[in-house]
């Protein structure tokens, strides 16, 4: 199945507003991890990221401190999007994959932003099947909200007759973020999970 064209328009807008902080001209000096960037984030990267309240696969009530507690990749959709999101998060747990055989731990995670159908259950049969380490988190409308509008994703559910079957329109960015920094990166979906890697492995190692 493809891509909707809102879906793509979705990413392009979230593109130019992460675009908008994205500047390559920054005084790198003090960066320790300049060496990794395509380029910064004008203000710091505190302009993207910051504190969640989410649930976990286990029902367990979470914050982010208890969830990025080691490299993480962090990456919002839903587990009956039909196309892009089992790519993307495949891509994902690929890469950590191929981390893993380096000797180098980054934990995958899967925020949702369905609400109404991802229960923890769900969740966690989803996460399962990608990676025994992916973490899958989702919660109330309230929570997922403040989550997505953190990291400056979005997503916006299409009206349906049937209250059981929906698409959501969504970004599909992939966000690295790292204990003690926060977020330090974002990757769009058509990077190759062994670059994924190593572009992961670069921050990892400056740390």
């Amino acid at each position: 199945m493809k891509t909707s064209t809102y879906a793509i328009a979705a990413a392009a807008a979230v593109v130019a507003a992460i675009g908008g902080f994205w500047v390559a001209s920054m005084d790198r000096s003090e960066d320790q991890f300049a060496q990794c960037r395509v380029g910064q984030v004008a203000g710091g990267s505190d302009q993207i990221g910051g504190p969640f309240t989410l649930v976990s696969e286990t029902g367990e009530t979470v914050t982010n401190e208890d969830v990025i507690t080691e490299p993480s990749l962090l990456y919002f959709g839903y587990t009956f999007c039909p196309d892009v999101c089992p790519l993307d998060t495949a891509r994902n747990a690929e890469a950590v994959a191929i981390l893993d055989e380096r000797g180098v731990q980054v934990q995958p995670v899967f925020i949702s932003v369905d609400a109404g159908r991802d229960t923890p259950e769900t969740l966690a049969a989803f996460t399962d099947n990608l990676h025994p380490r992916m973490v899958g988190l989702t919660g109330s409308e309230e929570q997922i909200k403040a989550a997505s509008q953190a990291y400056r994703t979005y997503y916006k559910v299409q009206e349906s007759d049937d209250p059981d079957y929906y698409l959501i329109d969504h970004s599909t960015f992939s966000y690295l973020v790292l204990p003690e920094h926060g977020f330090v990166e974002f990757f769009r979906r058509d990077t190759p999970p062994e670059q994924l890697a190593d572009q992961i492995q670069c921050f990892v190692d400056a740390m």
